[in-house]
């Protein structure tokens, strides 16, 4: 994850409660992308450090355990950096330019884009991922096409040096779609965010300003949950099918104003926010102890991948 800013809610039901699940099956690595924050972020590198730093916070006080699962700096295993350009040396141009986010990408954030490390970020997730020899990656669909590029790089490598990296397949994560309070997509510089670090006072004031059914003007309207952005929330903070029914019943058949439903779902988002901000302003008043959490993850980030990165270069004839 690239510690681009604080993360906020979708994270928690997406890709990080994903994280926290996959530690019950898997030998998970959990790395902070700084290297890859470098990819869109170059021109301004002096929030990286402390963003790193505080998302391992976010990390530990929704359940990623740093003795279960290894939790390090990208940038304090320097394979990662070496793999990728040794990888860059046997990848088609081509290959790349036809990610689909790479063009995309440029047309909405600027030409300032243009850069080998952008084009090539591709290859630094392949050896995020083969550096240890993984074979299950968690991703969403929007990543599929990355990790299919992955598998080509991997094919190619074995090709041409012999087989020393295992393909890797997908664990698709189905993250549920957050909107917005406002209906738009969640991002902090919409300020439309409930982030991990949010206080009650801040939560109420979002949801209470939530979107709800258009077409229900007066407190004795008829609503319609299905278009309510109100009710899916419930469902997404774990109201149970009997308050579904009951939240569903009351809207449609106008006993149930949109203010106290909004008031119910602030109840269920502030008690699920609430002991994951008191455990992570615990641990941001500590931040030598997640530097060593990151320290001691990178020592055995490296014995992993110092030796498969020797396997790899004498692949090569290095």
């Amino acid at each position: 994850m690239r510690p681009t800013g604080q993360l906020h809610i979708g994270h928690l039901l997406g890709a990080l409660g994903n994280w926290v699940r996959l530690q019950d099956e898997y030998e998970c690595i959990y790395s902070v992308a700084d290297l890859h924050a470098l990819t869109t972020g170059y021109e301004d590198v002096k929030g990286i450090h402390d963003s790193g730093i505080e998302m391992v916070a976010d990390w530990i006080a929704c359940g990623v355990d740093p003795e279960r699962s290894i939790i390090f700096r990208q940038s304090d295993v320097p394979q990662h950096a070496e793999l990728a350009v040794l990888l860059g040396m046997i990848t088609p141009l081509s290959w790349l330019e036809r990610v689909p986010t790479y063009k995309g990408q440029i047309d909405e954030l600027g030409e300032h884009l243009l850069t080998y490390g952008f084009l090539g970020y591709p290859l630094l997730q392949t050896a995020d991922i083969i550096l240890y020899k993984a074979t299950k990656v968690p991703v969403g669909q929007d990543q599929l096409p990355h990790l299919e590029l992955s598998r080509e790089v991997v094919r190619r490598f074995n090709h041409l040096y012999g087989p020393v990296f295992p393909e890797m397949e997908a664990i698709i994560s189905e993250a549920p779609l957050l909107v917005g309070p406002d209906g738009r997509k969640m991002s902090k510089s919409y300020g439309n965010a409930i982030t991990l670090a949010s206080t009650d006072d801040e939560i109420d004031k979002l949801v209470m300003g939530m979107v709800t059914d258009p077409q229900r003007i007066k407190r004795d309207d008829p609503g319609n949950p299905e278009i309510c952005n109100v009710y899916a929330w419930h469902r997404l903070f774990g109201a149970a099918p009997a308050d579904m029914d009951e939240i569903f019943a009351g809207c449609t058949n106008a006993t149930l104003g949109c203010v106290d439903d909004k008031r119910a779902l602030a109840t269920r988002v502030k008690d699920v926010i609430r002991p994951i901000r008191e455990k992570r302003e615990e641990l941001i008043q500590h931040p030598a102890r997640l530097e060593a959490i990151l320290e001691e993850g990178a020592e055995r980030a490296r014995t992993i991948a110092g030796p498969i990165m020797a396997e790899a270069t004498a692949a090569m004839g290095l």
